[in-house]
């Protein structure tokens, strides 16, 4: 009754304050796509206040990050949530891995840059993104999703991908897919998350198995600040 009572006016811009906190979840992701019909009907401009990522992902164009008041990004959710320009936006929005360590070289390529980072527990990544804004020796931060590392009981077959030796330490059902928490031989963890499409009897790894991850050069990214 509210909105209604705010679009009578047919105002050219809506300043919305957490509009969906009160709801539950279901009757949450049912409204939020309410409200994007209703401004693609009206074309009137949402602004929308929220502290909840998955809606931000959902209802926005644009969307802009801020910290302690100071706006760290502003652009789409794809670009949000692919190509963060900072730790804090890459933490921020969705899960992810990040690990702290050195540029020892960059090489530029057709692609882009291919980037070589020395991680702080000894880990040598290669990463091949569109620019690597930061010189050799500089102090950087290697990132991937979750969803982009594969994990799997034997070392992947192609040489030219990433990949890491651990052991299963614990895994959360989320019904739709699965996160894997693997213990790193120095003893740091790496999240993985595959699609559950096997039924949950099915699944072929389990706590304490031994397991490779590993990831193509294109899916992680160098964060230089």
């Amino acid at each position: 009754m509210a909105l209604a009572r705010s679009l009578a006016k047919r105002p050219k811009v809506l300043l919305l304050d957490e509009p969906l906190g009160a709801l539950d979840r279901k009757l949450r992701e049912e409204t939020q796509f309410e409200l994007m019909d209703i401004q693609q009907t009206l074309g009137t401009t949402f602004l929308i206040v929220t502290h909840d990522q998955e809606e931000a992902m959902t209802v926005s164009d644009r969307i802009a990050v801020m910290e302690k008041g100071e706006i760290m990004q502003v652009a789409t959710p794809a670009e949000i949530y692919e190509a963060p320009n900072s730790r804090y936006v890459a933490d921020f929005i969705g899960d992810i891995n990040i690990v702290e360590g050195r540029l020892e070289a960059v090489e530029k390529v057709a692609e882009g840059d291919l980037a070589t980072v020395i991680c702080n527990s000894g880990l040598k990544v290669v990463v091949d993104q569109p620019s690597c804004k930061a010189e050799p020796g500089a102090a950087v931060a290697f990132a991937i999703r979750p969803e982009k590392v594969r994990i799997g009981s034997a070392p992947p077959a192609d040489s030219a991908v990433n990949a890491l030796f651990g052991e299963v330490w614990d895994i959360g059902y989320l019904g739709d897919f699965s996160v894997f928490i693997v213990k790193l031989e120095d003893g740091s963890t790496f999240r993985a998350a595959q699609a559950n499409t096997h039924r949950l009897v099915d699944r072929p790894i389990t706590v304490d198995d031994k397991v490779w991850l590993s990831w193509p050069v294109d899916a992680g990214l160098v964060l230089t600040r």
